[in-house]
């Protein structure tokens, strides 16, 4: 491979936004390598296995990366995690266990190839999973992005008063330790650029002490996959107890998502026609008489491939998140025309009585306003609904690789 013709290695733990960015540089024909922890080609011998076993590994793939140079260390990843439930260690020790393996497997990778690199070339890596890769990108003069996954320490300082303010949610949540946060400080001075895919994560970011001119707000980048493009959602004339509104909230169960007020929310609706789905883990102990609520339904979590049955057949998602990085679910139900309720605290995606509702403040008694608003307005939903195509043109892969492209000194010709 020439690399002086492919200038960006990205480096990457899990499928993060589908693995988007790599996409788009690959798709330019920009990109030497995505080194990955985990990836598993139609042809793996992983995909023989039963369903049910290493069923989220396998879905570390995507077909738009099928001639890229991918390097990953499957086999080394589950030693590792066997190696973990040995020790019987989780939390936050496993978390940068993981992101301090990672690393060093990409360090061993780098030296290998440097000796190939006859040109500069941009390394991008996530945030926290990152130090060690610019140490070695910086002593070779390249230049370094980091792709900032969330508003950092001000998200985490949100967090710890949103357990103060309701310490009845008993969670296993924790503080992160000190040394995460000194690690990712190291990781803002060493990275020439930090994208960061929100306004509200650019703010936060100012607030920790980082420099506005080093910080580019690009939105995600997303490609609606083809079955959505065929769907068409319907509302009915009116919602009863018979046919409730059914609202939808997917993803993790925890305090900054928001649940707390949902949960002050579902009080404060309690005679009226609306059914309440959780899809994903629970982190939080729900009180037992939202356990015993019949509109109150939990699903658990679920694979990814198996979260379109329930964009389907909700009437409305619920994003009222007190702090996100951006929210890619918010494009992911506008994908299958589902309206959204979001807070102003993560990507702007909703326009406001345009193709969903923004929450003026994250309260249950907004959510509850929010929800009966389309409890009583199935028409205005429908509009809602029929104006997500819109939304969706505004955050595609094109946009994204241009941004990016502009972002990377080491000027090439896009092919």
């Amino acid at each position: 491979m020439n690399i002086s013709q492919s200038p960006w290695i990205c480096f990457q733990i899990g499928a993060r936004e589908h693995y988007a960015i790599p996409r788009v540089l690959e798709q330019q024909k920009q990109l030497s390598y995505l080194i990955t922890d985990a990836w598993v080609t139609p042809e793996s011998l992983f995909n023989f296995l039963p369903k049910s076993v290493l069923s989220n590994l396998r879905e570390r793939y995507h077909s738009q990366l099928n001639i890229a140079s991918v390097h990953s260390f499957n086999n080394s990843l589950i030693q590792f995690e066997i190696q973990q439930k040995l020790k019987r260690q989780s939390g936050w020790e496993t978390i940068i266990d993981r992101n301090n393996w990672f690393q060093a497997k990409c360090i061993d990778f780098l030296q290998q190839v440097s000796l190939q690199i006859t040109e500069p070339v941009t390394i991008f890596s996530y945030s926290y999973a990152a130090l060690e890769i610019f140490k070695f990108a910086k002593k070779q003069g390249w230049q370094t992005i980091l792709g900032q996954i969330d508003p950092g320490i001000y998200e985490e300082e949100l967090v710890k008063q949103e357990y103060k303010l309701y310490p009845q949610y008993v969670s296993n949540w924790q503080f992160a330790p000190p040394e995460y946060w000194q690690n990712w400080q190291q990781e803002c001075n060493l990275a020439d650029k930090i994208i960061v895919n929100s306004e509200w994560s650019s703010k936060a970011l100012q607030k920790t002490g980082i420099a506005a001119h080093k910080i580019k707000n690009i939105p995600l980048g997303y490609k609606v996959p083809s079955s959505p493009q065929e769907f068409t959602k319907f509302y009915p004339k009116s919602f009863s107890y018979n046919r409730p509104l059914k609202v939808l909230f997917l993803g993790q169960i925890i305090l900054r998502k928001g649940v707390a007020r949902i949960l002050e929310a579902i009080e404060l609706l309690t005679h009226e026609a609306i059914e309440f789905w959780f899809v994903g883990s629970l982190n939080v102990d729900l009180p037992q008489k939202v356990k015993n609520n019949p509109k109150v339904k939990c699903f658990g979590s679920v694979s990814r491939s198996t979260t379109a049955s329930y964009y389907q057949q909700a009437d409305v998602f619920l994003f009222p998140t007190l702090s996100d990085g951006f929210g890619l679910t918010q494009l992911e139900a506008q994908a299958w025309k589902l309206p959204i309720i979001a807070s102003q605290n993560c990507g702007e995606v909703v326009t406001d009585r345009v193709n969903g509702l923004l929450l003026p403040e994250v309260t249950g008694k907004s959510i509850a306003q929010s929800l009966l608003f389309c409890l009583y307005n199935p028409d205005l939903l429908l509009q809602f609904s029929q104006r997500s195509s819109k939304t969706i043109s505004d955050f595609s892969l094109n946009k994204l690789g241009n941004e990016l492209h502009l972002l990377n000194k080491y000027k090439v010709k896009i092919s």
